[in-house]
């Protein structure tokens, strides 16, 4: 377990309901509270936010619509770090906006694209070593945002092939929180089996999958408290009884045994470090 200072806040992307077709043109986190949560958690309405739309196909738009939402909040200091290839990553200006910024937001689109760009660079070396260094430094992500956080990334997979050996992919992320696999837009795109076979993979890792409109504020590298309305479910593979993962072949049906699962909401805790969940009581106000 590694001794940070800085804040992620994986959030599980909101696919569009109304007038855009996809989550790529949206940034709707407000009603549900998430951006307040990363305005919040970054200092304030006077915090230096950095959008970084990389994973996007449309990071000009995305990056447009990031602004808005954060003006729409009272923040007075939103730029946008538009990174297209390493050459971009290792520019003065990008250094010296990730060096200033109190809080990095990070697009959804493909999470590969984050990883082929930042992974390796100068600018990823300076945000893993604020994150780990400078108390209250927020990382925050979206959809394939939050997906690239981990060092075991899941970057594909079907889930119509859940549960059969093969349905996830997985690749290299940018390692700021190793003990994680995090997925996205879990509920919606049905892909609690891909998480089980990562889990499968890696049982020494947690799985977190999250729903639309829902995100983690995860403190010290270890403290998460769930924000937003949907569920967190949590995938903790450390009592494994049975897991034939490493034996099969693709296509085959797993085989998975004791496997420990929690599904969390709202204002609900779980420390990474002692694998532990604490609940608030049923009574208790939506946060």
């Amino acid at each position: 377990m590694q001794n940070v200072n800085g804040i992620l806040i994986p959030i599980g992307g909101n696919e569009d309901k109304g007038t855009e077709q996809n989550e790529l043109y949206r940034c709707d986190f407000i009603d549900d509270g998430i951006l307040y949560h990363v305005v919040k958690e970054s200092g304030g309405k006077n915090a230096n936010i950095v959008i970084i739309p990389t994973a996007s196909s449309i990071p000009t738009e995305v990056g447009d619509n990031y602004i808005q939402a954060f003006t729409a909040l009272g923040c007075k200091n939103v730029s946008v770090l538009d990174i297209r290839s390493k050459a971009d990553s290792e520019k003065q200006v990008s250094i010296d906006l990730i060096r200033n910024a109190d809080c990095i937001m990070f697009s959804g689109g493909d999470q590969s694209q984050i990883t082929n760009k930042i992974g390796g660079t100068t600018i990823h070396k300076i945000l893993l070593d604020r994150y780990k260094n400078d108390k209250g430094f927020v990382i925050a992500g979206t959809s394939a945002g939050a997906m690239a956080m981990t060092n075991e990334m899941i970057s594909g997979g079907s889930a119509s092939e859940a549960f059969f050996k093969g349905a996830v992919d997985l690749y290299k992320g940018l390692a700021l929180i190793p003990e994680l696999i995090i997925d996205t837009h879990f509920i919606k795109r049905g892909r609690f089996g891909r998480q089980a076979e990562a889990v499968a993979k890696f049982p020494n890792l947690i799985g977190i999958g999250l729903a639309e409109d829902t995100g983690m504020i995860i403190k010290n590298g270890k403290d998460c408290t769930v924000i937003g309305s949907g569920m967190a479910i949590i995938f903790d593979g450390s009592s494994l009884l049975h897991n034939n993962e490493h034996i099969l072949k693709t296509g085959v049906p797993m085989t998975i045994t004791n496997l420990k699962v929690h599904i969390l909401s709202n204002g609900d805790h779980f420390d990474i470090q002692n694998r532990q969940v604490t609940v608030l009581p049923i009574e208790a106000p939506f946060i």
